[in-house]
């Protein structure tokens, strides 16, 4: 007799996920849907100092109803649609191998238990991405970064955690066509690859409309799998965020990208690693330029989306909308608060332009006895014309 506890569990994954959502942790994110609190899209940023840096990772998480008895089954789907193999230990297909997952043999303690959970697997994947994710492979641990394999290994991640997880994705996200898409397998080209690569959402679109390689006449019409299957595909929980997160990353990748193209030639193909073999491999050719000027290309993109948001939110004001009057009212509120109240002198808000609160200006002062202390830091506020829905 099975004793498995669905109520619990489920108590379980929303509390995890709850945990995930309020936390401090800027390089971790966690989204569900109310139908189905046991599948969660998670993000995990690229950490700083390694050729993962400020890269767009996502994840699919699928919890059954065993958990936390046993681990929840987890697949990468930043993979340039099956293309692209980030790490050892990260595959093409989307596999995760990590002992506590049940993938990957592991020592004893290191296998999964009910004391770990949501954070502590996403914590463990981010851990992968190391500088130096060569010595990741089994029996290459020794390997230091500075040797020519390591770095050659390091420069291809680096670039490829641009190509892919940043500019593809916002690319993706605000629907741009690049002039210029340079080809990521020139010598393994096969009936697989020589397509487009197809997103996971799309995958499983289409594995729901015509069945896997059975041909679509021999089954009948499932109106519900269709549904949740577009249902599926227009769920992007990231995407507001993911390009918050670009325009703060925005130097970094610039600073990246012009350090880097003057080591490695446009055109130069990435070195193949020992334990890399198509199509679970790292495939492709540097291409810095074309990378810059793609980048350029988002943020000018972003900032016309910020203007056109300002100018909306003039318009509303004009017509006197819910909104317009709402935001209005939230910033003299919030105004006297932080202005003239107990954190005056560390924070002031104000309105470049007074008669459109959709544009709010913020100046932080850095807090005395801390690494801020002395600091001014100014942001900008674009509220969209449909807040809070984006």
């Amino acid at each position: 007799m099975s004793n498995t506890n669905t109520a619990g569990s489920i108590q379980r994954i929303t509390r995890e996920i709850a945990s995930a959502q309020k936390g401090t942790d800027l390089s971790i994110a966690v989204a569900c849907r109310d139908s189905d609190v046991r599948h969660v899209r998670a993000l995990i940023i690229g950490p700083p100092e390694t050729p993962y840096e400020f890269g767009f990772f996502e994840f699919d998480m699928k919890f059954s109803k065993d958990y936390p008895i046993k681990s929840p089954a987890v697949r990468c789907i930043t993979t340039n649609g099956g293309r692209t193999r980030f790490n050892p230990n990260i595959y093409a297909e989307g596999k995760v191998c990590l002992s506590i997952l049940g993938t990957w043999r592991g020592q004893p303690g290191e296998e999964w238990s009910s004391a770990q959970g949501l954070e502590s697997v996403l914590l463990s994947i981010q851990s992968l991405m190391s500088a130096n994710p060569y010595e990741n492979e089994p029996g290459y641990e020794t390997h230091k970064k500075e040797e020519p394999n390591p770095a050659a290994y390091v420069a291809k991640i680096r670039h490829e955690t641009l190509r892919i997880s940043v500019i593809q994705r916002l690319e993706g996200i605000l629907q741009l066509q690049p002039d210029k898409l340079e080809p990521v397998f020139k010598k393994f080209k096969s009936k697989a690859t020589a397509s487009p690569p197809e997103s996971p959402q799309a995958s499983a679109l289409a594995t729901a409309s015509n069945g896997t390689s059975t041909p679509s006449s021999v089954h009948e019409y499932d109106a519900e799998a269709v549904f949740n299957s577009l249902d599926s595909a227009q769920w992007d929980p990231f995407a507001d965020l993911i390009k918050r997160r670009f325009l703060w990353y925005y130097d970094a990748y610039i600073r990246a990208i012009e350090t880097f193209e003057k080591e490695q030639r446009d055109g130069t193909a990435f070195k193949r690693m020992e334990f890399e073999y198509p199509p679970n491999s790292m495939e492709g050719n540097f291409t810095y330029k074309n990378l810059h000027a793609r980048m350029e290309g988002i943020l000018a993109k972003l900032n016309e989306e910020k203007l056109s948001w300002e100018q909306s939110g003039a318009q509303q004001v004009m017509d006197g909308t819910q909104l317009a009057v709402m935001l209005a009212f939230q910033f003299k509120q919030l105004a006297y608060k932080w202005n003239e109240g107990e954190t005056a002198g560390r924070m002031e808000i104000s309105l470049p332009n007074p008669k459109n609160p959709f544009v709010w200006q913020l100046t932080l002062f850095g807090q005395p006895m801390t690494n801020l202390d002395g600091g001014i830091f100014n942001l900008k506020l674009y509220i969209p014309p449909d807040f809070p829905e984006t």
